[in-house]
């Protein structure tokens, strides 16, 4: 009987072992899957940041030395500096329009119900699907026609890319803000109501500082995706107009040297510190 009594932990530990080897197993997978993915995801950025450095002007491995003066070579060239400068005024008109149509578009999807609502956010959310170079065409023919129809000059104009560009924010700001409203009480905004609030008024002070996190994810997202197209433009800038992911292509068609890299560090760091900057006062991990 004891030796029955002893004999059956050791039975029972010995048949737990395999689970337990097999979950270590599962998890050692996982943790090499999810090392493998970063590897393939960063590797790419750390090898633009490392060539932005090489001395010698062909790119060649093992570099001859490290040097400073491709950056200082980005000020040498005007279609950097105009293409980014004309790259962050409509990043920043288009991640504003996205705001001002998306915030209300997503309240409305939020809270009302009514016929169509399922085909109004399937629709809002149909740029992020579209392929850009399709897009762009589509775009790029649909303005030929209103500046016949209506004569307004918008093909080539820095309106018709700023419009264009708030199209594809769009998404990103409803499906963010969506995510933010899901988990929203509205009795919360009704008490303040209840309380001699104005709607408006309970909307800035009650709603807008709960979704505040969602708010700042969507401006930062919709300001890089504007920033960084390159499919869409391509069809929309006028003659002698330019962005920088255009000036990169057009610069790349010429020569291949460090200075590209030199850029994409410099929209890296750009993007990365705005991230930073973001996640300091609004934390992103809450929407994103």
């Amino acid at each position: 009987m004891a030796q029955g009594a002893i004999g059956a932990p050791a039975g029972l530990a010995a048949g737990r072992a395999p689970v337990l080897d097999s979950r270590w197993i599962l998890r050692i997978a996982l943790l090499g899957a999810a090392a493998l993915g970063y590897a393939v995801i960063l590797t790419p950025i750390v090898f633009v940041c490392w060539l932005s450095f090489f001395a010698n002007e062909i790119v060649t491995f093992p570099p001859q030395g490290y040097t400073l003066r491709w950056f200082a070579h980005i000020f040498d060239q005007n279609n950097f500096v105009s293409g980014f400068i004309t790259s962050l005024q409509v990043g920043i008109a288009a991640m504003i329009g996205g705001l001002a149509l998306g915030v209300p578009a997503s309240l409305v999807l939020a809270r009302r119900k009514f016929p169509g609502r399922e085909a109004l956010n399937t629709l809002l959310l149909l740029p992020l699907v579209v392929p850009g170079i399709v897009a762009g065409t589509a775009i790029y023919v649909f303005q030929i026609e209103i500046e016949i129809a209506t004569e307004w000059p918008l093909l080539g104009s820095l309106t018709g890319l700023v419009l264009a560009h708030i199209m594809i924010t769009i998404p990103w700001t409803v499906r963010l803000l969506s995510a933010s409203l899901s988990g929203f009480d509205r009795s919360i905004e009704e008490a303040a109501q209840n309380l001699g609030a104005t709607p408006p008024q309970a909307f800035l002070k009650v709603t807008l500082p709960v979704i505040k996190p969602g708010v700042v994810a969507a401006a930062l997202f919709g300001f890089i995706i504007s920033f960084g197209n390159l499919e869409m433009t391509l069809f929309l800038v006028a003659p002698g107009q330019t962005t920088l992911p255009i000036a990169i292509l057009q610069y790349l068609q010429w020569r291949i040297d460090p200075t590209i890299a030199a850029v994409s560090l410099l929209q890296i760091v750009l993007i990365g510190a705005g991230m930073l900057v973001t996640d300091r006062y609004v934390k992103l991990t809450r929407v994103l």
